[in-house]
């Protein structure tokens, strides 16, 4: 799982890209993957950057196998 960071119960990752529609493009992405896992990110975009945070609520805010499986498709969005 390359650049992100386990910090405060939770993974982090800031994407920065061209522009906003770019951003955009991503997160639709992001939020047809995360649908399909019923495994939703808490995310923050500003322009051409979008800061994603995933924990899993109904284990007490932690780190689990679904964010980091969801962190592995997020980043092959990126590869492809």
């Amino acid at each position: 799982m390359n650049n992100w960071i386990e910090k405060d119960s939770s993974l982090n990752r800031t994407f920065e890209f061209n522009n906003f529609i770019e951003a955009w493009g991503f997160m639709n992405q992001v939020a047809l993957i995360a649908e399909k896992m019923n495994h939703h990110p808490e995310w923050y975009n500003v322009y051409n950057k979008v800061e994603i945070k995933l924990s899993t609520h109904d284990q007490g805010n932690t780190v689990t196998d679904s964010d980091r499986e969801l962190a592995k498709k997020i980043s092959e969005l990126l590869e492809s």
